[in-house]
């Protein structure tokens, strides 16, 4: 996941998690007051005073302000909106972790998945008997410390151990 998201901007990010973050119950107001006297109080820089009171405005919709306060952060930059996560994250860590470009897989995490699953496929075809198809999985598995964690590799191991005594 961290792969594909190294070469993604905040700003991007942001945009993408736009319509998920303004749409409708997800922040509410005391979430969107804290990230924003975050923004203000801990990085100046980000909001000014007068910023913030604007953001702060009890007069406009939630929506609204919210909704001004991403394009802000977006038009001010990537440093910017890499803050605004971070307050976000802070604030509502639970729907920090549900934001849509947080779920993206890797295509790197794919290719390896599917790079082994078609290898496991490849090999049960290509075997005549379920001894050696076992037998050269077992193989693979044992020099495949750094494809896989050692904890998937070991429960993977128990089950071909399982699939030659059945």
């Amino acid at each position: 996941m961290m792969f594909y998201r190294s070469y993604q901007s905040y700003c991007h990010r942001l945009q993408h998690d736009m319509y998920f973050l303004t749409s409708t119950s997800r922040l509410n107001e005391q979430v969107v007051d804290k990230i924003v006297l975050q923004l203000n109080r801990v990085y100046p820089q980000i909001l000014t005073n007068e910023e913030a009171e604007k953001f702060r405005n009890p007069k406009a919709s939630l929506h609204t302000r919210l909704s001004d306060l991403l394009k802000h952060l977006q038009k001010k930059g990537d440093r910017h909106c890499q803050e605004f996560y971070r307050a976000l994250q802070i604030n509502a860590e639970q729907l920090f972790n549900d934001l849509p470009s947080r779920k993206i897989l890797s295509p790197v995490f794919f290719l390896a998945c599917f790079s082994v699953a078609a290898g496991l496929a490849l090999f049960w075809y290509c075997c005549n008997s379920e001894t050696q198809v076992i037998g050269r999985a077992r193989r693979i598995l044992g020099f495949s410390p750094i494809i896989i964690g050692g904890h998937v590799r070991n429960i993977c191991m128990l089950y071909l151990e399982d699939m030659s005594r059945n």
